[in-house]
């Protein structure tokens, strides 16, 4: 961030009365429902149980809960854990979002990421080094899918500014890329060749040090789910949720703009930005609304979903409907 912000009551944060009637979208029942996971009620018996044998094999559980950043708070309420590691959006495990058993599969330890490209040197980290090297914390964020529905979401990890630092990039470095795993034995979905595999995503140098971007490897006070993209992913919640790659092994600072994996696929729909804006619909989803998970709110989608005073200078002389694809 540049200049000193009052983040007392930041304008971003969403008041009661801008809630619309539930009818205006489709019924939390149905929700539940069509998730196939019978009631939240089995679903946290279920899934707290993956949790709690995950945290067992993840040698960082020991970090968490860190202290919370109250910079990044909302008046939203948090997204019942148990919704938000049942209904996952995780194309490497299966195009439906039921795929949170699928992903236990993933094997988290041991996990390295290399960091290459236009920086003094290249170097490969273990996690649990790096998040020795990292100071945590948590942070309350929106998350917006292009499906047009949202969460809250209690992140834990590091800002991105701070594994820039760490990589010192070198003047000639505009952009990162980031790159998932690639294992199709444990990936079922990676089977599917009609994908671009693996998985990428980019973000701009100055979208990389703004300080809302977020590096994260715990959630709900533990480490990340598999589910959710254990044990390190990108929480870029200005832009729409595809652009927070998951499950990150390979980070490369770069002189040229990366294609990422939406964008390869079906440029017109996914492009590079990716931020969200009300007035821009997609082909399938018009953006004006969305439905707040675990809720039976439907409420106005917001400019920059909500942070545009935190990140709209970096778009200062961009204009046309191309900056939010």
């Amino acid at each position: 961030m540049t200049g000193k912000r009052n983040f007392s009551h930041p304008s971003w944060m969403l008041p009661e009365n801008q809630a619309t009637p539930e009818s205006v979208f489709f019924n939390r029942r149905s929700l539940i429902k069509a998730m196939g996971v019978g009631s939240l009620a089995a679903g946290s018996n279920i899934f707290g149980a993956l949790g709690t044998a995950q945290a067992a094999e993840d040698p960082s559980a020991g970090l968490y809960p860190v202290a919370r950043n109250e910079n990044y708070t909302i008046e939203r309420d948090i997204t019942p854990e148990e919704l938000n590691t049942t209904y996952n959006n995780f194309y490497e495990f299966g195009s439906h979002k039921q795929i949170s058993g699928a992903a236990q599969a993933l094997n988290i330890r041991p996990w390295e990421i290399e960091i290459d490209g236009e920086v003094e040197k290249p170097f490969t980290i273990g996690i649990d080094d790096l998040l020795k090297k990292m100071p945590l914390e948590e942070r309350l964020y929106r998350h917006r899918c292009v499906e047009r529905w949202s969460m809250t979401v209690p992140w834990s990890g590091f800002a991105l500014s701070k594994l820039v630092e760490l990589a010192k990039p070198t003047s000639s470095a505009k952009y990162l890329r980031f790159e998932t795993f690639q294992d199709s034995a444990i990936a079922t979905g990676q089977k599917q060749f009609w994908y671009p595999w693996p998985y990428i995503e980019g973000v701009t140098m100055e979208e990389a040090v703004n300080d809302v971007s977020f590096m994260v490897s715990g959630a709900y006070g533990k480490p990340v789910a598999k589910q959710m993209g254990a044990p390190l992913r990108l929480a870029l919640p200005w832009k729409f949720g595809f652009k927070s790659i998951k499950s990150i092994v390979k980070i490369s600072f770069t002189k040229q703009r990366p294609v990422s994996f939406w964008e390869t696929l079906l440029g017109s729909e996914y492009g590079f930005w990716a931020n969200v804006n009300p007035e821009v619909p997609h082909p399938r989803w018009s953006q004006v609304n969305e439905q707040v998970l675990g809720t039976d709110e439907v409420v106005p989608t917001q400019l920059f979903n909500g942070y545009g005073e935190l990140v709209a200078h970096l778009y200062d002389g961009m204009e046309g409907q191309e900056l939010y694809r």
